[in-house]
């Protein structure tokens, strides 16, 4: 499964590690992404990966 938040579409970003002598080495920043069930607008009750800044945000409803 990618790792893609299914509410805002957040993905994985592209950066470097960054030592002190400035030696820089590929890496990737991973959203954080929880499992949670979530009561969808017809009432379904669906168990999707969702970022934590949606969570936060009220983007979701939880379902009980």
């Amino acid at each position: 499964m990618a790792r893609i938040c299914e509410v805002c579409g957040k993905k994985p970003m592209a950066g470097n590690h960054v030592s002190h002598a400035h030696n820089r080495v590929p890496r990737r920043f991973l959203p954080n992404l929880q499992n949670t069930r979530v009561k969808l607008p017809s009432g379904a009750v669906k168990s999707i990966q969702v970022c934590t800044n949606c969570i936060k945000s009220g983007k979701i409803q939880k379902a009980a």
